[in-house]
Order: structure tokens, then sequence, then C-alpha cells
């Protein structure tokens, strides 16, 4: 499986020179990573070369990386069933700067960009209907981000007084606990209810 993958890295390298960043062939898939600005040629290629024939998308993710000046990448996945074969195409963005949208290329594309620039902030030109998806009209953050606060900004319940929803502030009920995350074999420092004959000095 590992030489097919090679032998398609390959050929997806001579065919589109200067284009491919980065090929990587691990754990029985392909991945390879491309400039935002060649990722719409780059999968119509994908899709219509026929030796390729990458012709259904199978989802479109992003992940967060805020160390870095570009923090997302975001991931297409791709399937071709003639060549019983999967691709990984990456690209790296920031929150400033506009992904092209591939909808052109893949019609169903269209809510996995709203899905990641919903939960990442990740742009997208181009885009038919770039709103959000999952969260509601007035969400303030997009909530996969490494940075977005565990609790979150506000919590939403339904008001038996006003008989409708109401978004307060967020009002912690307990402060966070802090677990001990001694190792098993290490054993804790204090003695467990019920254990003080297994302590033994």
């Amino acid at each position: 499986m590992s030489e097919a993958l090679n032998d398609l890295a390959a050929y997806i390298g001579e065919k589109l020179p200067g284009t491919i960043e980065e090929s990587l062939v691990a754990y029985g898939e392909l991945t390879i990573t491309v400039e935002p600005a060649e990722i719409v040629a780059v999968l119509n290629f994908l899709r219509r070369d026929v030796q390729c024939e990458f012709i259904s998308i199978i989802d479109i993710s992003g992940a967060d990386y805020p160390s870095r000046a570009q923090r997302f990448d975001v991931v297409y996945h791709l399937l071709s069933p003639r060549q019983n074969q999967r691709i990984r195409v990456k690209i790296r963005a920031d929150e400033h700067t506009p992904v092209p949208s591939v909808t052109g290329v893949f019609p169903g594309a269209d809510w996995y960009e709203r899905e990641a620039y919903d939960l990442y902030g990740i742009l997208f030109s181009g885009h038919p209907d770039l709103r959000r998806l999952l969260t509601d009209y007035g969400f303030e953050g997009h909530p996969l981000r490494k940075d977005f606060p565990l609790t979150g900004f506000v919590e939403v319940r339904y008001d038996d007084e006003v008989k409708r929803v109401v978004y307060e502030p967020v009002e912690l009920k307990q402060e966070f606990r802090n677990f001990d995350f001694l190792s098993p074999w290490e054993g804790t420092d204090y003695v467990l209810p019920g254990d003080e004959k297994a302590k033994t000095n």
C-alpha cells in the first residue's frame, strides 16, 4: 500500500511542479501540503486527473496551533473509489487572510467550510454563504480555538418568568478542583480512607 502511495505522491509532484511543499506517507495515508493560493487548482487536478479521480470529499477540518504565525491547518480529506485510495491535503492559514473556497470544485464543501469558519474562525473567500452553522447567531468567539475559555462567555437558559431563553454571564457554582494526577505506581502522598493498614512506615 505504501508503495502505491509513494508512486501517487511522485506522480502528483511530477504533474504539479513547484506546487507541492511537502508530501508524507505515514500510517497508510498520503498527506500533501500546498500553499493556500494553490488549493483550488490542486483539488481540481486531484478530482479530474484519470490517475487520481479523487471525486469524493470526505470532510474539511481545522486544527489550531496558537503559537504559530499561521495558526490554523485547514485539512481536506478526499477519497478515490476508482483507485481505492485516500489523500489528505493540508494548507496553513492565519486569522485574517481568507482561504479560497473549494465549493466550485466540490459543492459538498459548503457546510464543511461553514463549520470551520464557525468553530475556528477560518475565513473562506468566494464562499456562497459563509455564516455560522452550529453556534447561535449572537455567539461570540470560536469554540474550538485553543484560547477559547472552557466555560465560554455566557450561559443560556430558559427563564420561566419571562417565558423565553435568556443569556447571562457565566457563573461557576463551584471552584475548579485540583486533581492529583500522580502515577498509580507511585501512589498518593496521603492515606485514602479505609486504607490505613496498607500504608506502613
